[in-house]
């Protein structure tokens, strides 16, 4: 959409991060307003104008600290509402972390497929794309949606640490379950182009029924090797330390987890602190606001701006960005 001036907007409650884009992509963050009522209502509006603009709003959606997933959701829909009414050309919301889009399916009787549900509100205040970071199932994702997606993938985050630190080390990528083998095949064909040598790979068996998990087989080789365990995100921890304890029983000399999305919700900082894990890195798309004891040098912060920013660069110039998308 080069015919249309790029415009950049973020919500208070990502404000940080959409600074942190805003310096990649070199462009200002617009001016808006954020309004607070008695009665717990609010309103958000544009102060510069964007009529005929591209126009992309950052808001990452995790709970906490100050607001929850419902009402930063709730924000976001209602100011893209307010864009399209000021006759924004194009409204893109970039959401790094999007509430809901692990409840993609029905797992049990007259379950709701909520993701399908947010997809539905978008729809409706008139958004014309979404841009997210790294969710649970990208297939089902897609396919919950009538306007364009784009499901980036942490992938470029992770090869460029595994470089910068483990350039040398014998390596296997391992999945927690058979739903991230695409995940971890695509880090994995990743890392064996950019280090120019075989990665091996791993898979741990995994059962979820009513919140509970179960399931001990573990396959693959990472024998005295760093095993890499990779994963859409860290909720309690408990798929992560199962994992690094099956792939320390089959021999890897070092376990590290390379998760996109850190909720750390109660129960994470044992898992955090056991020996099992080496050391967990994440993005920055949630802020680990939920840490406050770590291990010294145990947890590693990722920024993820620069690849938003060059997803919405790109998107804005209509060129491809299929290297920066989960498969």
């Amino acid at each position: 959409m080069t015919d249309a001036r790029l415009q950049l907007f973020a919500l208070n409650a990502s404000k940080a991060f959409g600074e942190a884009v805003a310096t990649a992509l070199g462009e200002p963050l617009a001016a808006h307003e954020e309004r607070e009522f008695e009665d717990g209502e609010h309103k958000a509006r544009p102060l510069d104008e964007v009529g005929g603009n591209d126009v992309y709003v950052v808001q990452s959606t995790h709970g906490g600290p100050q607001q929850s997933a419902n009402d930063k959701l709730c924000r976001l829909l209602f100011f893209i509402g307010a864009l399209k009414d000021a006759g924004a050309a194009r409204v893109t919301a970039v959401t790094p972390y999007l509430c809901y889009a692990r409840k993609d399916r029905r797992t049990k009787p007259n379950d709701p497929v909520t993701t399908r549900y947010v997809a539905a509100l978008f729809e409706s205040v008139g958004t014309d794309r979404i841009v997210t970071l790294e969710v649970h199932n990208p297939a089902a994702f897609e396919n919950a949606f009538r306007c364009p997606t784009v499901v980036l993938t942490g992938t470029p985050l992770f090869v460029d640490y595994v470089k910068a630190n483990l350039a040398d080390a014998p390596l296997a990528v391992v999945s927690p379950d058979a739903g991230g083998m695409k995940r971890a095949e695509q880090l994995r064909e990743a890392l064996e182009a950019a280090l120019g040598r075989p990665v091996r790979k791993g898979l741990a068996e995994k059962h979820r029924s009513a919140g509970v998990v179960s399931g001990d087989l573990f396959a693959g080789d990472v024998a005295s090797a760093t095993a890499l365990i990779v994963d859409d995100l860290i909720s309690t921890g408990g798929t992560l330390l199962r994992t690094a304890r099956a792939a320390r029983a089959a021999g890897a000399t070092r376990v590290i987890a390379l998760v996109t999305h850190g909720l750390f919700m109660a129960g994470s900082a044992e898992v955090l602190a056991d020996p099992a894990i080496d050391q967990l890195v994440i993005s920055d798309s949630v802020p680990p606001f939920r840490v406050t004891n770590a291990p010294t040098n145990k947890l590693v912060v990722l920024p993820a701006a620069a690849l938003i920013a060059a997803s919405i660069r790109r998107l804005h110039d209509n060129r491809g960005l299929s290297d920066l998308m989960a498969v």
